[in-house]
């Protein structure tokens, strides 16, 4: 069993809590061919990423109104599609934990607050009262802005908070942010070298520092 302390929990949403890989490779992939773009290109850039930032790099042609409108009708869809939604093993059981506890818990994700309560509330998930969605900041992912909100609004020093991501963007966002970062899954990169790694939530207890 990994047991991990801190004094305030901040959580990735997809990948990380929730998996809505099904759902999220039919949209961005029926997207690309729509738009002429390599669908696994358009996927692994998009990966913990705001979708605004997506439809930038891969359409920068597009006027700021066309890109808005774009990512209204992808966030839409997206909403509207739960089948398939679940945990990732051991989420539901590890959040309930920690709120029994007592501890300061938040979500803090690329995805509108629409989307990301509707994807946990299919899977499970617990809402946390703290969630910091695409709409409130001014920088996504890999920016660390998303993280020092969420510290900031739970009240704990980001030095103090872990940070549970599985996507490269969000992992330099949690490393920038100077929280303690923890890989989720299995992604590598020189930035996960050092970090600690779980496979899911099924072995690991979090604890509370006091």
């Amino acid at each position: 069993m990994d047991e991990i302390e801190a004094a305030g929990f901040l959580f990735d949403m997809d990948g990380t809590l929730v998996d809505s890989t099904a759902v999220v490779e039919s949209v961005w992939t029926a997207f690309g061919h729509r738009h002429g773009i390599d669908p696994a290109a358009l996927l692994a850039y998009a990966h913990g990423r705001q979708a605004i930032d997506t439809v930038s790099h891969f359409l920068p042609g597009l006027s700021e109104g066309e890109r808005a409108d774009l990512v209204r009708r992808l966030v839409a869809e997206e909403v509207g599609r739960t089948e398939g939604i679940i945990e990732i093993p051991g989420a539901v059981a590890m959040l309930e934990a920690l709120v029994t506890a007592g501890a300061p818990v938040a979500v803090v994700t690329s995805a509108p607050r629409e989307l990301a309560i509707a994807r946990m509330r299919a899977a499970g998930i617990p809402v946390p009262a703290v969630v910091v969605a695409a709409e409130d900041v001014e920088r996504g992912k890999p920016d660390p802005q998303g993280y020092l909100r969420a510290a900031a609004l739970l009240g704990v020093p980001i030095g103090d908070c872990v940070v549970f991501e599985d996507a490269e963007a969000g992992l330099a966002a949690a490393v920038a942010s100077g929280a303690r970062a923890v890989v989720v899954g299995q992604h590598s990169s020189a930035t996960t070298v050092d970090l600690t790694r779980l496979t899911d939530w099924t072995r690991m207890r979090a604890l509370l520092s006091r």
